[in-house]
């Protein structure tokens, strides 16, 4: 593991990486997160008549949308030319749960492992946030990264 947080400059300050001198690689991210769920608000969705129409489509969008809004969303991270978004959305009946999967793709300097992190939250928050007029107590757990590979770093899997 560094030892040594590459957002902070000498100085202490706060700053954005300069990746000009990073060689271009391909780069991939995987992420996950949990929405857990009463076993009747699970149904309403997987029946799909909810009132607010499908939610597994709706977070799935947002998700591939805020993947590419990142950088603007979390200080520092550079604007990426994303080349994939995938957030795949499963139905776990057993223990009433969504399990969102996240995949973001590009050739670059830089990873995209803000992106995929960033595309699990906001399609999690997006079953709450249309679900909380049947359910308010939802927890949105295990935000976590999978996978990583390409750069200097090299690859990681959990």
């Amino acid at each position: 593991m560094a030892n040594q947080f590459t957002h902070i400059n000498q100085s202490g300050e706060a700053h954005m990486v300069d990746v000009s001198e990073k060689a271009v690689t391909a780069r991939t991210a995987q992420a996950e997160a949990i929405v857990s769920m009463a076993p009747e608000t699970l149904r309403l969705i997987l029946s799909g008549e909810h009132h607010k129409g499908d939610v597994f489509a709706t977070a799935r969008i947002a998700g591939i949308m805020a993947a590419k809004k990142t950088s603007d969303l979390i200080p520092l991270c550079h604007p990426l030319a994303l080349s994939k978004v995938e957030v795949e959305i499963t139905a776990d009946e057993m223990n009433n749960q969504v399990r969102i999967e996240t995949l973001c793709k590009l050739n670059g300097k830089t990873g995209v492992e803000m992106e995929a992190l960033t595309a699990a939250s906001v399609a999690a928050l997006t079953i709450y946030d249309m679900c909380k007029a049947v359910q308010k107590d939802m927890v949105i757990e295990q935000v976590r990264l999978l996978s990583k590979t390409g750069g200097k770093s090299g690859d990681f899997r959990v």
